[in-house]
């Protein structure tokens, strides 16, 4: 959930007067335009637009405080609707796809919950680069969502033949990452289908968390690799920060993947918005208006 129409106002309030607005307003992303920037700052100004995806919560706002660190340039090229509707998404799809966990063209990867909001993303990323992708989805009516996004292969992720189809797909080698966001359910499955000295990439908890690893199980199936990455390790340091997202940038601007708004609500609507997230009513992202 984002507010797409955000206006960052970094000079309004004391930072007492600001820390009790913002503890009191949810959630972290926003794209807008900058009305004043503080002392020092100098990769912002006045009437840039900016997108921001962590760090200090308070997005829901017509305007509010923003660290000038938490905040991202955006390019002329990209609307700042889509900035909010992506930023986040996308700079996590970027972070593993880049950085993580890359893979060379003609590889094998897995991706489960392939039709999910960043595995969408994450099977057309791959796909840009030449990468070879085996979807895993809840449901019958998803895979065509995912064999769209470019995944070659797409399987139920409750099938009970998961894993010999996944092996099956790869001549028997297996994947060399599994971009694995569901955690829990999904771990056994990511554990049993990769290649020697292939990599887990758990960077969410979807179904819950994964818990009990037991590293000896790394070795015997060709001593494997698992990282658990948080994306603001990747975005913390500025140099990073901006390299990752003029990448994204460049991806959604070429159209090498692509965005879907679902639906928009004003501001004032938000819990309207909520209800209908919960009742599982949206597609695609969300974006509240001011």
């Amino acid at each position: 959930m984002v507010d797409s129409g955000e206006v960052f106002h970094p000079l309004r309030w004391t930072p007492a007067e600001a820390f009790q607005l913002l503890k009191d307003l949810p959630l972290l992303e926003a794209a807008g335009v900058i009305e004043a920037v503080g002392e020092g700052v100098t990769h912002l100004v006045p009437g840039q637009r900016a997108a921001s995806f962590g760090g200090t919560p308070g997005a829901y706002a017509t305007a509010r405080i923003a660290k000038a660190a938490e905040l991202f340039p955006l390019p002329e090229e990209i609307d700042s609707k889509t900035a909010a509707a992506v930023f986040l998404k996308g700079a996590t799809v970027e972070a593993l796809a880049e950085r993580v966990a890359p893979v060379g063209p003609g590889g094998w990867t897995l991706v489960p919950a392939a039709a999910g909001g960043v595995g969408l993303l994450l099977v057309q990323w791959l796909r840009a680069r030449g990468v070879r992708v085996i979807g895993a989805v809840g449901s019958a009516e998803k895979v065509a969502l995912a064999l769209g996004a470019g995944a070659e292969h797409v399987f139920l992720s409750g099938d009970p033949d998961l894993v010999a189809k996944i092996r099956e797909a790869t001549n028997g080698k297996g994947v060399a990452v599994s971009y694995d966001g569901v955690g829990a359910a999904s771990w056994q499955t990511s554990l049993d289908s990769m290649a020697p000295r292939g990599m887990i990439v758990s960077f969410g908890n979807a179904s819950g968390p994964v818990t009990g690893v037991a590293l000896r199980d790394l070795a015997t199936r060709g001593s494997l690799f698992v990282t658990r990455p948080g994306v603001y390790d990747y975005y913390r340091d500025p140099a990073e920060g901006a390299a990752g997202a003029a990448k994204l940038w460049e991806m959604v601007s070429t159209g090498k993947v692509n965005i879907t708004v679902g639906q928009t609500y004003a501001l004032t609507d938000a819990a309207q918005a909520h209800s209908d997230l919960e009742a599982r009513r949206t597609t695609g992202s969300t974006l509240l208006l001011p």
